[in-house]
């Protein structure tokens, strides 16, 4: 946290992309620092630093064409890092599972629904779009489930905000489309989509919903202002499936899922993930549940079962050649 004279108010900097979800949910970070911190503003300006990431800059090519990991991510971190913001704010579906030396992801607020929206001309789900109906995703997970489920659509890269997704949908450019449930309701268009699609249905992306922190390891004071933002059970769905993407050593390349929930009346965490080829042709699950104190374990062992899936499946030379490829 930024240190100041006594005539002028200290500050904390929240470090975070320039759209408009990013916006809002780094406004959310701060309208939850006041709430927790009645006092805050008259000692500390919150302030929110827009930094332009390597994933804003290129929009004209698919995710996968571009980097993969830390497309919107490096910028902040180095901002981060070099002392001119306090506090990362994320989309953890962003995040790398791995993290530059001196940081940390040290709060997880509490989730939004984790499922993805379902976004058509009239079609209430995907099995009602008529044969060779075209989808737009900029995402390989959605590409590879919807191929899964229905081989005989087309499938194209479609990347933009909500507004633009809409536009191309009607214009007829695609015939349906997915976004996260999670960002139209943070931005209050989630009337807008045709329906949510189910967790069993599209398995949401890794920690898909979830807003994350990221501080430097030992900055103590902005620590103590954020910690109290932390929700304690979606951390733990967000380790777990992190720890299940951190095994597979997967990014925006590779079509995983995972998806933790907890039963609170027993404190058991269940997983669900997958791995499947980005076509569609082949998919290995897993599901297990443990101790949500386990979690990581629970996550590792996951990655595990679903790679040794991998290996022994038909498609394993398909599997093998695309883990190389990543």
């Amino acid at each position: 946290m930024t240190n100041h004279s006594s005539s002028e108010k200290a500050q904390i900097r929240l470090g975070t992309r320039g759209s408009p979800l990013a916006l809002a949910q780094a406004h959310e970070v701060a309208g939850r620092l006041r709430a927790a911190h009645p006092a805050l503003d008259k000692d500390t300006a919150i302030e929110i630093v827009v930094i332009k990431t390597t994933g804003d800059k290129i929009r004209d090519r698919p995710l996968s064409e571009i980097g993969g990991k830390g497309l919107f991510t490096k910028e902040i971190e180095e901002a981060l890092l070099d002392g001119r913001i306090d506090v990362a704010v994320h989309s953890m579906k962003d995040v790398p599972t791995w993290l530059p030396d001196g940081l940390e992801i040290s709060v997880i607020l509490p989730r939004e629904d984790p499922r993805d929206a379902w976004f058509s001309r009239g079609e209430q789900t995907l099995a009602e779009l008529p044969a060779g109906a075209l989808v737009g995703t900029a995402s390989l997970r959605r590409q590879a489930l919807v191929k899964l489920a229905r081989p005989d659509l087309r499938v194209q890269t479609l990347r933009g905000n909500v507004g633009t997704r809409m536009k191309k949908l009607k214009a007829g450019e695609v015939d349906a489309t997915l976004l996260a449930v999670a960002g139209l309701n943070r931005l209050g268009l989630a009337a807008q989509m045709t329906c949510p699609l189910g967790i069993d249905e599209m398995l949401p992306a890794v920690a898909q919903g979830a807003i994350g922190l990221e501080t430097r390891q030992g900055d103590e004071a902005t620590l103590a202002l954020v910690q109290p933002l932390d929700h304690a059970e979606s951390h733990w769905r967000v380790t777990a499936e992190r720890a299940c993407l951190a095994e597979l050593d997967g990014s925006c390349r590779t079509p995983i899922a995972a998806y933790g929930e907890i039963d609170g009346q027993n404190g058991t965490l269940r997983l669900q993930s997958l791995i499947a080829l980005p076509d569609g042709s082949a998919v290995v699950r897993d599901s297990r549940a443990g101790p949500i104190a386990e979690a990581a374990a629970l996550g590792k062992a996951a990655g595990e079962a679903l790679e040794a899936g991998a290996q022994t499946s038909d498609a394993a030379e398909a599997f093998k050649s695309f883990f190389a490829a990543d």
